[in-house]
């Protein structure tokens, strides 16, 4: 009975136990998926890139523009010889050990000479011939080469914008320019004195002429001298400060006493007149119009002077 008894006993209890231990499919609690953490990416401390300045820009544009290179038509022998323009930018290439020579115009006074760079750059000035031939020369050289600089050079006439760059063997011996502007007030001035100093008419002769021509009316300062023919062509001879004045037109007054504009030249201080008239204006003004009469008369007293009145 006992041993019925504790058998039961132990039984139960691994009943109990196995009871205890045992947890049904149907009530465990479902798995839950863990989902790794995503590392994210450094941030770099990206600078925004800036934008042009438009003004530095538009500065940059203009000197490109403006800057004249040495070109091959423009070497004589060794001299680099540029157009001179305003407002141009002269390139030159420089090299160490090697003086470029900046030739100035004949005659050309220097005032000053200044430079970017004054402490890398060796820049000094001489002159050669003398009188009217005198001549300025300004001497540049680079202490080293990859250098570059500019270099404004002022005289009694002009200014010059010059661009040096240093180059490591390769400099220009010298450089100068021509003068276009120069040139063309020289040859007016030429053509002028030429057209001053030819003779009014060709083939003139003093005893074919005819001076009973009578000047009347306002004064004003452009007021005819004389006026004369030679039986085809009339002159109308001013005083020397036309030249500098207005110059009145010359009006022909028809048969019905209405002035008529007539094709006539000027020769220097002349109105030379293809034809003979009997009465002219020369008028000038708007408002208030100075008329100054020419009147061709037949007074004998008149025949071989102007007169006046």
């Amino acid at each position: 009975m006992k041993f019925v008894l504790a058998a039961s006993a132990l039984a139960l209890s691994a009943s109990s136990v196995t009871a205890q231990t045992t947890v049904p499919a149907s009530t465990s609690p479902p798995a839950t998926a863990v989902t790794p953490p995503v590392a994210k990416p450094a941030r770099r401390n990206v600078t925004p890139r800036k934008r042009p300045n438009p003004m530095v820009a538009r500065v940059a544009a203009a000197n490109r523009a403006a800057t004249l290179e040495p070109q091959a038509q423009g070497f004589v022998n060794a001299v680099q010889i540029f157009p001179f323009s305003d407002g141009a930018i002269y390139q030159v290439y420089t090299a160490p050990g090697a003086v470029t020579d900046i030739a100035l115009q004949p005659g050309e006074n220097l005032v000053a000479v200044a430079a970017g760079d004054t402490v890398r750059w060796v820049i000094g000035d001489t002159t050669s011939g003398t009188g009217a031939d005198k001549r300025t020369h300004v001497l540049v050289k680079p202490f080293a080469s990859s250098l570059a600089t500019n270099l404004v050079i002022t005289t009694d006439r002009r200014s010059y914008h010059i661009q040096l760059t240093a180059t490591s063997r390769t400099a220009m011996a010298a450089l100068s320019w021509t003068y276009p502007a120069d040139q063309l007030i020289a040859l007016r001035r030429a053509a002028e004195q030429a057209a001053a100093a030819a003779p009014v008419s060709e083939g003139l002769a003093v005893d074919s002429l005819h001076f009973n021509y009578a000047i009347t009316g306002d004064a004003p300062t452009w007021r005819p001298i004389r006026a004369f023919d030679d039986g085809r062509q009339t002159f109308v001879e001013f005083p020397a400060n036309i030249a500098v004045g207005d110059a009145p037109p010359l009006f022909v007054v028809g048969p019905t006493g209405e002035p008529e504009l007539v094709n006539y030249r000027v020769r220097g201080r002349f109105y030379v007149v293809d034809r003979i008239f009997d009465a002219a204006e020369l008028r000038l003004g708007t408002k208030k119009q100075q008329i100054v009469r020419i009147t061709r008369g037949t007074d004998s007293a008149l025949s071989r002077k102007g007169k006046r009145s």
